[in-house]
Parts: C-alpha cells; structure tokens; sequence
C-alpha cells in the first residue's frame, strides 16, 4: 500500500512538473513512416503504411488480438470515415512462439512492415485524411501495445477547407491605436504575491513549521562564528527559493517547442480537469489525515546522504531534502497555484513559484540574522493540524471547480450552477462545523478554547456560506458578484432560462460566416468575442461588464456581436476538418469547432487567451487593436466608442 502512495505522489509531482503538455515523439520500433493514399471510387480511398523497423524489434502483424489488445488499430477523426475490412500485409509474416503468451503462436514482421486497408467516406471528402494509427512491437519479454502513429495524407478530389488566416486583418496597423498591447489577466505582481501567500500557508504546516528553529539552530551552532552561521542560512533559504523556480523550467521549454495554445488547453483540456479534480481530492484526504503523500524514501535518503557534500554544495542538498519531505504539505499548495494560473504562460508561472519561494526560504534566513526571533515562535502542536484540515476542505472547493470545467466544456449536465454552488455550501458549512469543534477530524484535537484567530476564521467561512445561499433558492436573481466567473453561468441553471426575457445579451455562438454576412446586410462593425466554456474571466465579463447599460447598448444596436469557443470539443463538418500551415511554419490539424477558433485567434489576432474582443470591418480591417479582461465598464464602453469612431471614420 505505502508503495502505491508513493507511486501516485511521484506521478502527482511529474505532473505538476510538466503540466504544460511538453509532449516528446513516441518511442518505437518504426522509424521513417509513410502514409500514401489511393482513390479507388467516389468516397473509397486505399490506404498504404510503410516503415522501417529498427534494430532487433518485432512488429507484431495486423489483425491479431492479443490480451484483449488489437495488434493494429486505425481510429477516425469523424465517424463519417469507416475502415473496410482487415488489413492486408505486404509480405509473409514471420510466426514465432512468445512465452508472454503462454507459447501461443503469433505473427510477427522484422525490418520493414507494410499494409494496406481501405476505408470509404460518407458525405464530402476533406483535402486531408487525419487519422491514429495504433500498433504494437516487441522483443523477447517486453512487449509495448498502442503505439501511436499520427496520420495526415491527402485524399485525391477531397475538398480543400477556406483558410483559418485572413489576410486582411492586420492586428498590428488597426484603423484607430486604441485597445491593448498584451493580455489582462492577472499581473505578474499579482501572481507573485499570490505564490507569497501560499508560501507563507505552507510554512504554516506541520512538515515546514517545525523545521525552522531545527534548521537555524544547526547552522548557527555548526559554524565557526555567527556570520558564518548567517551566510550559511542565507544560502539555504536563496537555495529553497532558486528549487522552486527550477520547477518551472519545463514549462520554458514546452513554450518553445510546441503550440503555444498549449498553456490555454490545459484549463480547457477535458481529461486533464478531470484529473486535476482526482488530484485535489486526493490532495484533501491526505489534509484530512487519511494517509501521508510522501515520495519514495530512497529519493529522500539519496537527497539527504548529499547533505554532507562540502559547504555549498551540501547546504543545496539540504535545501532539496527540504523541499522534498515537505512535498505533503508543500505539494498541493504549489500545485493549486501553479494550476491557477498555468493558462497564462509560462512567466506567471514563474513568478508564482519564486513567490512560493522566498515565503518559504526567507524565515530561515531571517531567524539566523535574528536568532532571537526563535523565541517568539508559537509552539508546534494542534493548530497545524487545524490549517491542513481547513486546507483540505478548500482542496475540495477547487476539485468541484475542475470537474465544473469539464462539464461546461462537454455540456454534460452534471454540475449545472445550482449544484456547484450547493456543493461550496456544504463544504463551507462543514468548515464551520470542524472549526466550532462540532466535527472531528480522526487525528485533531478537542477545541478547548476560541483563540481571536479560530473565531475570525468561522465568521469568515460562515459569512462566505451565507452569502452563496441565495444562489441556490433565488438562482435567478442572486447575482453572486463576489465570486462571478467562478460557478456555471446562470444559463446553465437546474432551470430553463431565456435570456431574452431575463434582458441578458445573447449573441452569435460559433457562426463567424453568418456574422460576417449580417454585418455586411446592416452594415455594422463586427465585434468578436474570443471565450471558453471553462473561461471564469469570461463569465466575470458577462455577468458584471456587459449587463452596464451602455455596454449593453452599444452591443444590442451598434455591433454584430459573435462568440467563438475556443474550447468547443463538438466536431466540425468533415469538409472543413483539415490541417493548417501557420505561420510560424508547423502544421496544426483542424477538427473540432474549438480547434479552428483558437487557431484563427492566434493566426488572426495574436494571442491565445480569453476573452479576448476584436472589431472588424464588414470587410474583416482591424478597426482597433483587441481588448482582452477588462472588469471596467467605462474602460470597455470607451474602447468600443473607439472602434465605433473608426468604423464611421473608414465609411467615409
């Protein structure tokens, strides 16, 4: 069992490391695949694979099942596109004996495979064919199913797709110099003093706290004078600080070597919500005391051996040990905030990291310039445990917020608005409960007295659960301005709502031709808005900018208005599935709904975050530079005059 939970958390720690989907070419034994089609009839199309196998790996031939397993398996972009059959295999395998299946006789080809199969095509054939080949190699004992294979080659007749880049749009040279540089979200500033914060929780926990009297004290005593001590500290908190900016060294490099949608996909990325939802209830149960997140001992003990290297080097080792025994405590703080603002990029990542850094690192620098300090310290003891459990619950608050996601995403129905604020009712009652002492916790305490601490924090928490009650007996009036953008939309309520009798703007969604085409009939300025299911800046500005009356206004009677989803999963019509060349030279493949507005974002406009707002001309001109999150109502409503001014201007 303990080796299972030492499985998971160092899983958990790879994943927070490279959240950013820094994705690597899959290891295999073919090398140089080639993919070439043939038209055989109208909508029926042979295809040919064909690799090089290397050095003494076997591929195991098509069209055998082995536990369960489809040696070969081609899956479909689009369920318009069938397989025909088996594959057919270019030559005669070679049949061998494996003891993996119990000396059950497969099939199996050596230094070069080939294939071929035929599918046939309902409906309008695309320029490009997109497919996943999986196929399955090994050696001896090892075995290595659903290998993958990206697969992209043109289709003789099919239809070419209109192109995501409209060369008219120049982002740069806008009509009118009014609009933003770069995006709004959170500052940098912000973001670090928000890894501060979190910090200055996790030095709160049992697995940190303690350790500052134990570290400053061993220093100081160590060292052959008091400034020797100093530096010595100095150095081990500078070391804590530069380990937690090393964390995000892998999100630098992903930035480089792959899509830059890659930070927006992963607040977007169904499966990776899900498992961020699994990862912060594990996190809360382990805050609950229901088990210890610890990673493997022997990565503990190698750290901890390296602690007596010589000086520097040594104090770094001590630094790492650190950083890793507290991972329990350290570990779902952290990755909570790296969480939060891994859409952004990888500079606030950065930022939120060296925040969390220096609140750990700098007491311990602190208490050795000032070893008197140590004496004000309050002692170690239940209070600790009382912030992991209140930590927990908050744990438990951000997985309803992750599973949310998925399902705004998906439009599964599942966490309609007013269940998610149901559920942070409970959870916020259950907070009360513990901190009154009314709930126990299997390793806490008996509340003997009421510190000024414990009773601002149940006023707090009990003043949060108040105020979200009327989101759930009034849903259609309770504004919850407070929290706005982080539950459901008040459109995705347990009942019907119709936006045009509740007075709530409701544009174009997803119909960018249509718009355009209504824009050039009124002959009005286009207004785009570039948002997600899962964006909570974007409700932030639907529910507290554009219901102003001038915004409102402005977009009802000046504007056509359009919403592109950037996270729309639903598949496009397979004509106008294809694979894009940017301009950044790389080919993106073009799917579902979501894929082509976050490419014709970035392709068009720039930028990969949400919202994010562009005026055109019925003649798609850049009639200003774009806004993104813009909380102000007059702010927007002067942006939106500008483009207006513009439109009038170019009319002329």
């Amino acid at each position: 069992m303990q080796t299972i939970k030492q499985l998971i958390a160092t899983i958990g720690l790879v994943f927070f490391f490279l959240l950013s989907g820094f994705a690597q070419d899959s290891v295999g034994a073919i090398k140089d695949w080639r993919v070439e089609s043939k038209k055989l009839d109208e909508g029926k199309y042979e295809l040919t694979f064909t690799g090089n196998i290397t050095g003494k790996w076997q591929v195991y031939a098509p069209n055998q099942t082995l536990l369960d397993i489809k040696t070969t398996e081609l899956q479909f972009a689009d369920s318009a596109i069938v397989q025909e059959g088996d594959f057919s295999i270019v030559g005669t395998p070679k049949e061998i004996s494996s003891s993996i299946f119990e000396n059950t006789k497969v099939k199996v080809l050596e230094n070069t495979v080939q294939w071929k199969t035929i599918i046939n095509i309902t409906g309008t054939v695309p320029e490009n064919l997109q497919a996943t080949l999986f196929y399955t190699y090994g050696m001896n004992d090892e075995f290595y199913p659903s290998t993958v294979v990206p697969v992209v080659t043109k289709l003789e007749g099919g239809v070419k797709a209109a192109s995501i880049k409209i060369a008219s749009i120049d982002i740069n040279n806008p009509a009118n110099n009014c609009g933003d540089d770069g995006t709004k979200n959170k500052s940098i500033l912000t973001i670090f003093l928000l890894g501060l914060l979190g910090g200055l929780i996790a030095l709160l926990t049992p697995c940190v706290f303690p350790m500052i009297p134990v570290t400053v004290t061993f220093f100081t005593k160590k060292s052959t004078d008091r400034k020797k001590g100093i530096t010595n500290a100095v150095l081990y908190g500078l070391f804590i600080f530069l380990i937690y900016i090393l964390i995000t060294v892998p999100f630098h490099v992903a930035g480089k070597a792959i899509s830059p949608e890659i930070f927006n996909n992963i607040s977007t990325n169904v499966w990776l919500n899900l498992l961020f939802f699994a990862v912060f209830v594990f996190f809360a149960l382990s805050f609950f005391g229901l088990f210890e997140i610890g990673l493997p001992a022997g990565l503990a003990n190698r750290m901890d051996s390296k602690s007596g290297l010589g000086n520097i080097g040594g104090i770094f080792f001590m630094a790492a040990t650190l950083a890793i025994v507290s991972f329990s405590c350290t570990g779902p703080i952290l990755g909570t905030l790296l969480v939060g603002v891994a859409d952004q990029g990888a500079w606030p990542l950065t930022a939120g990291a060296a925040g969390f850094g220096i609140a750990l690192g700098l007491p311990f620098a602190l208490f050795a310039m000032f070893p008197n300090w140590l004496q004000s310290l309050p002692k170690s003891g239940g209070w600790m445990t009382d912030v992991k459990v209140v930590l927990g619950f908050l744990e438990l608050a951000l997985a309803v917020k992750f599973f949310s996601n998925a399902d705004l995403v998906k439009q599964w129905g599942l966490l309609k608005r007013e269940v998610f604020i149901g559920l942070w009712i409970v959870i916020g009652v259950l907070t009360v409960l513990y901190l009154l002492g009314k709930l126990r916790i299997s390793h806490s305490s008996p509340v003997k007295k009421f510190s000024f601490v414990r009773i601002a924090f149940i006023i707090l928490f009990t003043a949060i659960t108040v105020y979200l009650i009327p989101g759930i007996i009034r849903p259609k009036t309770a504004n919850l301005d407070l929290i706005s953008g982080f539950p459901p939309p008040k459109s995705y309520s347990l009942f019907n709502v119709d936006k045009s009798k509740t007075g709530l703007f409701d544009p174009i969604h997803n119909d960018y031709v249509g718009a355009l085409q209504l824009a050039k009939e009124q002959n009005k300025p286009l207004l785009i808005d570039f948002t997600g299911w899962a964006c909570v800046n974007c409700r932030r500005m639907e529910e507290k900018v554009w219901p102003d009356a001038i915004v409102d206004s402005l977009m009802r009677n000046e504007f056509i208005v359009v919403s592109l989803y950037v996270d729309e999963k639903k598949n496009l019509p397979l004509a106008e599935q294809t694979v894009e060349k940017l301009a950044n030279g790389t080919d993106k493949s073009i799917v579902s709904v979501g894929d082509k507005w976050s490419t014709f974002q970035i392709e068009n406009f720039g930028a990969t975050s949400q919202p994010q707002y562009a005026i055109l001309s019925p003649d798609q001109v850049a009639l200003t530079k774009t806004k993104f999150y813009t909380p102000n109502p007059d702010e927007f409503i002067k942006w939106l005059e500008c483009g207006l001014e513009a439109f009038k201007t170019i009319k002329k």
